[in-house]
């Protein structure tokens, strides 16, 4: 039975967002065909269908991954600094950090990504100067590349700081961790933000809004 462009294409995209969550879950190399497919509903076959090789998957995913990142936080934050802060409280959120398969690709594969083939390199390269160029335009609307540096810094530094924080088995120091990652980013920014709020579920604590995972630019409140 022979299936349309349209089916094609769908299940390309299906295989590419079972992937990004996969990758993202068990890294690059620790994700192996049979896994990726079978996450897909597919056999090892139908990958050479629709990519050439794993490495080709691995950067379709790489790009899709970060366009979807863009399109959804970065785009979607309010215009000027008042988006700038939307988004680094986003991304350095309790509900980001604890949820990893839908979350920042830049955290989750970062240390695989330096050692992937030049073509994984050069899409992750031309996404995450998308989503830093989109912030650099808040940041300097009349000449955004003159902060690109700047703000690739600022990625880094919530990259790195959402890691740790994964990482961490302590959650209060976790938490704090993010905190203090919101502060830091946003003087690195020079964008005035307003004091951390106090939480009332934990006595003498103090917290940073996050987004909610269903709405990532909407204000809640972070759960321990």
């Amino acid at each position: 039975m022979r299936y349309g462009q349209q089916h094609k294409q769908a299940t390309r995209q299906r295989i590419i967002e079972a992937a990004g969550r996969r990758l993202k879950r068990d890294g690059i190399d620790g994700s192996g065909v049979s896994a990726l497919m079978k996450d897909a509903g597919l056999t090892n076959g139908a990958l050479y269908t629709h990519f050439t090789s794993k490495d080709d998957l691995v950067a379709t995913v790489v790009a899709d991954q970060l366009r979807t990142q863009n399109a959804t936080i970065a785009a979607q934050a309010a215009p000027g600094r008042a988006g700038l802060e939307q988004i680094v409280r986003w991304y350095l959120s309790a509900q980001h950090r604890d949820s990893s398969d839908d979350g920042c690709p830049s955290a989750a594969l970062l240390d695989e990504l330096r050692r992937c083939t030049d073509l994984t390199k050069q899409a992750y390269t031309d996404g995450v100067l998308m989503v830093v160029d989109g912030i650099a335009a808040r940041l300097a609307p009349d000449d955004p590349l003159s902060v690109r540096t700047k703000v690739l810094s600022a990625y880094a530094m919530m990259a790195g700081t959402l890691q740790l924080s994964r990482a961490l088995a302590d959650r209060r120091l976790a938490d704090e961790l993010l905190e203090q990652g919101i502060r830091d980013t946003l003087s690195l920014l020079n964008v005035e933000h307003e004091p951390v709020r106090p939480r009332t579920d934990v006595p003498g604590r103090r917290s940073t809004a996050a987004p909610a995972a269903t709405d990532p630019l909407a204000p809640s409140r972070p759960t321990s």
